[in-house]
């Protein structure tokens, strides 16, 4: 009798292993803020229309060379008043996308947050203490790189190098709008 419950413990161990395996590797993914949400944020709940942006000739090629691949749309949708522009922008991070909106104002990144992050690691560059380097990042002009090296953190280096393409995206892209 003292097997069976030893191995009925050793059964309900091996769940609870399997249960907290599973659940680590799907706590990163979420939801932390709907775009049309950030977008009132932003634009204190009055966000301009949209516009769109063609990504053809010289701005797909620029586009190309930021992303180190072609981009996946034709056009991006960006909202911009006088002072500001806001981008709600995805790039792949492993293997799945992530969702982040990018504000710019003088040429400049006002602001950074990451809408929606689906992989299963990597999701410590939401949290302010990582998108707070990119806060008066410029872009140089001559490179497309940011003015600045953003620190990586450990075990979400794809991740990281998503999120710094993206703000070189919005960056670049801002300046094309205001030509």
């Amino acid at each position: 009798m003292a097997g069976f419950y030893r191995v009925n413990a050793m059964k309900k161990q091996f769940y609870i292993f399997i249960l907290l395996i599973f659940s680590s590797s799907v706590a990163a993914r979420g939801t932390y803020q709907e775009p049309a949400n950030f977008l009132d944020e932003v634009f204190n709940s009055k966000p301009p229309q949209s516009k769109v942006i063609w990504l053809t000739g010289s701005i797909r090629t620029k586009a190309t060379e930021i992303l180190n691949h072609k981009p996946t749309r034709l056009r991006i949708r960006y909202w911009n008043n006088q002072q500001r522009t806001a981008w709600i922008l995805d790039e792949i991070g492993k293997e799945k996308p992530i969702t982040v909106g990018i504000v710019i104002s003088n040429n400049k990144i006002e602001r950074v947050k990451v809408l929606v992050f689906r992989e299963s690691r990597g999701d410590e560059i939401r949290h302010d203490f990582f998108t707070q380097q990119f806060k008066h990042a410029r872009l140089n002009a001559n490179n497309n790189q940011l003015d600045r090296s953003i620190d990586g953190i450990s075990g979400a280096t794809l991740s990281v190098r998503a999120l710094t393409k993206l703000t070189r995206l919005a960056l670049f892209l801002s300046t094309q709008i205001k030509q």
